[in-house]
């Protein structure tokens, strides 16, 4: 339908790429979702490569989470407050220029360590501002009621590129180190390229300058919501709680007794798995109990983590990783529309600021908490206190938030 006005019928999920905005909108996810993954593999295995230091591969991730808790409620402003479309583009143009600073670094042998740590700072800050404004984007490039569809569809190209980006960023790095940072520059700088022809059917109006009720009318908005508080808050505890995926390496080599690609495929499990329940959720969106349903999949996904942590079979720890996976696309496509659909779209920006950082807090925490609790109690313990502290909070959060438990649908 190219990029006419959108209607406000509601098409298959396969429709949704004759809207000219969403497939361009689509395409731009795949392709830095993609870029991002590479990154993760490339620059983990060059500082493990400079330094041969476990504490120096933690630094990383830390680099790249203290810009985001710094700019975060910015970023959120930042992205009601101008076009996002434009947001979005500076920051992948910004990620683009980076890649290509790693890229002449590494083919030329100058880049140091602390170099590294600098340039993943700046990727964190530009991905601080972009998230909040990609998210915010996505309701003004679909039809009206199809949000849900186009979450699981957007979600699935992420999970895609969770699966198969590492094992891509591998074989590029295997051909030479430097090769997967230009693959990265290609790619981010498409990617801003597509956004320049992306049109957006209802682009935000200005707010007022950022004065400090401004930057922090996100926090206000899911506090004075319960269903939206709810849905963030249990999202951060349950992954807070079934941070299982942490102590893969352990399980591994220590209680599965398998080798590197056994790791491999105990790390693409819960990609499989979200996959396979975000492409049927594409076609069969959840229609009715939909805050019923995100508790069931949280529920699931707990007792999922505990099988896992019982298993002394691969395969049924891979059965169990996939269920995982599933049951928190469940959840994820939920909240995410759920939380979209609940928000003024002049506050999609700070709201989504907050919902990212809650993210971005529970994937760090979880994985601290996951190894201080393996630390003390063993591997199997943490993991199996883990799932039955997940399920713990699901059961409390339905006590705790019963207009959250009691919403009907995502229309």
């Amino acid at each position: 339908m190219g990029s006419g006005a959108i209607a406000t019928s509601s098409p298959g999920a396969g429709a949704l790429f004759r809207y000219r905005g969403f497939a361009l909108f689509f395409a731009v996810r795949g392709i830095s979702s993609f870029a991002y993954q590479i990154a993760a593999v490339a620059i983990g295995w060059q500082v493990y490569a400079l330094t041969h230091s476990a504490f120096d591969l933690g630094l990383i991730g830390l680099m790249q989470f203290l810009p985001v808790a710094g700019l975060t409620f910015f970023a959120g402003h930042a992205a009601d407050r101008y076009e996002r479309r434009r947001v979005v583009q500076i920051c992948q143009a910004a990620e683009s220029a980076v890649s290509v600073i790693f890229a002449c670094g590494t083919f030329m042998h100058w880049l140091t360590v602390p170099e590294i740590f600098a340039a993943v700072m700046v990727m964190g800050a530009s991905r601080a501002f972009e998230r909040p404004a990609i998210s915010a984007l996505l309701p003004g490039v679909v039809p009206e009621g199809m949000l849900q569809k186009a979450t699981a569809i957007t979600s699935s190209v992420f999970q895609a590129a969770t699966f198969i980006g590492p094992a891509l960023g591998g074989v590029v790095y295997a051909i030479s180190p430097g090769l997967p940072y230009a693959v990265m520059a290609v790619g981010w700088g498409l990617s801003t390229l597509l956004l320049g022809f992306t049109r957006v059917e209802r682009p935000v109006a200005p707010n007022a300058p950022p004065g400090f009720r401004e930057l922090f009318a996100g926090v206000g908005f899911v506090r004075r919501n319960p269903a939206i508080l709810g849905t963030i808050s249990l999202d951060l505890f349950a992954v807070l709680l079934g941070g299982a995926t942490a102590l893969l390496p352990i399980y591994a080599r220590d209680i599965l007794h398998t080798g590197p690609w056994g790791l491999g495929l105990l790390r693409g499990a819960p990609a499989i798995g979200a996959l396979v329940v975000s492409a049927w959720l594409a076609r069969r969106p959840l229609e009715g109990r939909v805050g019923l349903r995100m508790f069931q999949g949280v529920i699931l996904f707990g007792l999922a983590t505990i099988v896992f942590g019982l298993s002394r079979s691969i395969a049924l720890s891979v059965i169990a990783l996939v269920v995982m996976g599933g049951a928190d696309m469940i959840s994820v496509v939920i909240r995410l529309s759920l939380v979209q659909l609940r928000t003024p779209d002049d506050m999609r920006g700070r709201v989504g600021a907050v919902n990212f950082l809650f993210i971005n807090a529970s994937n760090q925490l979880g994985e601290f908490e996951s190894g201080f609790t393996a630390a003390l109690f063993g591997a199997v313990p943490a993991v199996i206190l883990g799932g039955i502290g997940t399920v713990a909070v699901a059961l409390l959060w339905m006590r705790l938030f019963p207009a959250l438990r009691d919403v009907e649908t995502l229309e």
